[in-house]
């Protein structure tokens, strides 16, 4: 949690929230997930991004929820949406053909050079945790044209490699990237609950924010390499209290997703 004058006023999770949504821009199609990311571009939608287009992996393209969705199933987004078709035509269609504009992914694991892990933990032949693979994240990472990461920051799952590559940011660098065939785009934002990093001309994620009350020195304990500052580093903007009001009063008034403060 975060204060101000010795008075809480948000969560981690609602400071990522709302660093991500303010990166989204009006008029994007974005390949949304459930979670945090749900209530990222919803919040966009209400405030700065009303024309953005929320696609869900389910079927669901131009969705507009009245309620929050509790997965990517939940018959609410069909309600208003501006089609309604099988998960192979929003990945054949839509993301294959270079249609979407930033996709939102998770993972156990992320690297120095933006790969993200979601298959093991350790060998893969002997893995010390089994997880449920790439579902279509290796479609979104290879495909999107701006790929926002969201996920806590711990040590443990910032290493300088990762355990399996399930889906590919810039492996080797962004030559890497050029030399597996993939398009121009890859890992844009890896937001996390101590701050916000991109990646510079090489492919490799460095430091350019850091969350309200947060040492660079706190980022660099959490992480597995010597990690690269931006020379300007910033601190996150703290959010307002319109964007703590959607999220809670308008997005999730039962905290299904949000832990609530004490």
């Amino acid at each position: 949690m975060a204060a101000t004058a010795g008075v809480t006023r948000y969560t981690a999770q609602e400071m990522m929230i709302v660093a991500a949504a303010r990166r989204l821009r009006d008029g994007e199609r974005v390949f949304v997930g459930i979670g945090l990311p749900n209530l990222a571009c919803n919040l966009a939608k209400r405030l700065h991004a009303p024309g953005i287009q929320m696609i869900y992996e389910a079927g669901v393209v131009g969705a507009r929820p009245l309620r929050l969705p509790l997965s990517i199933g939940d018959p609410t987004l069909v309600t208003g949406a501006q089609s309604v078709c099988s998960m192979f035509d929003v990945f054949a269609f839509y993301l294959q053909r270079g249609l979407v504009d930033v996709g939102f992914l998770g993972a156990a694991q992320v690297d120095r050079f933006g790969n993200l892990n979601s298959t093991v933990i350790g060998p893969y032949d002997r893995p010390k945790v089994r997880m449920g693979g790439s579902g279509g994240a290796c479609d979104i990472a290879c495909l999107a044209r701006r790929v926002f990461v969201l996920m806590p920051h711990q040590i443990r799952r910032f290493p300088e490699r990762v355990d399996f590559v399930t889906s590919p940011g810039y492996p080797g660098g962004r030559e890497g990237r050029r030399a597996l065939g993939l398009p121009d785009g890859g890992p844009d934002t890896v937001i996390t609950n101590l701050g916000v990093l991109g990646f510079d001309e090489g492919g490799e994620m460095v430091l350019t924010s850091v969350h309200p009350g947060v040492s660079p020195e706190d980022v660099q304990a959490n992480t597995g390499w010597p990690l690269k500052v931006a020379p300007a580093l910033e601190v996150t903007p703290e959010p307002t209290d319109e964007e703590l009001r959607l999220i809670r009063e308008e997005l999730d008034p039962r905290g299904l997703y949000l832990r609530r403060m004490e």
